[in-house]
């Protein structure tokens, strides 16, 4: 049985919240100090501190209760994978700088309501040019040191890909995003 888990690479519900858990606690860990412009529109929950230079502080903070993605969903008619709606709901932060043998990526996080808002009409906007293009749906989760191109998950497995903007996903970096976590340095 755990060999056919395996294989299909099946997480158990809340393994993976449990794991982008971990993963954030460690990279606090390892970057005590994070710096972010500060929105001057609204306070973000991660920030804390003085202001210096229009940069402030912060650390990521989890979202309670957690944000919520299904009016996104139900906009598009599409169901995400679990993972990366966890991904997306769980935490406010800044974005978390890694590496991965591909290169230096930052993987997105929302600062606040009002950006995790924004972040939805993105993700909207660009689920609507993929179906334009007649490519598989994706939805992005980090930006990568090159402007065109981005680390996507693709809505029908929860396979994490190197996406070229407006191209269809060829190159396969990990099976899912919790495998695809594995593969990061910080």
């Amino acid at each position: 049985m755990a060999a056919i888990l395996a294989q299909k690479r099946i997480t158990m519900p809340g393994q993976f919240h449990q794991q982008f858990a971990q993963f954030v606690e460690s990279y606090q860990k390892q970057h005590p100090t994070l710096l972010s412009w500060l929105d001057p529109e609204q306070d973000s929950p991660c920030q804390y501190g003085e202001v210096v230079d229009g940069e402030v502080h912060w650390r990521p903070v989890k979202a309670e209760p957690a944000l919520d993605l299904s009016k996104t969903q139900q906009a598009l008619e599409l169901q995400f994978p679990e993972q990366l709606s966890e991904f997306y709901t769980s935490y406010f932060g800044g974005g978390l700088k890694v590496r991965h043998e591909r290169g230096e990526l930052e993987l997105l996080m929302s600062w606040h309501q009002a950006d995790f808002e924004r972040l939805q009409q993105n993700i909207i906007a660009h689920i609507l040019m993929k179906r334009r293009l007649k490519q598989r749906e994706t939805v992005f989760i980090a930006a990568t040191d090159h402007d065109d191109y981005l680390v996507s998950v693709l809505v029908a497995t929860g396979e994490v890909y190197l996406e070229k903007v407006g191209m269809e996903v060829k190159e396969l970096l990990a099976a899912d995003l919790a495998t695809f976590l594995q593969q990061l340095s910080f």
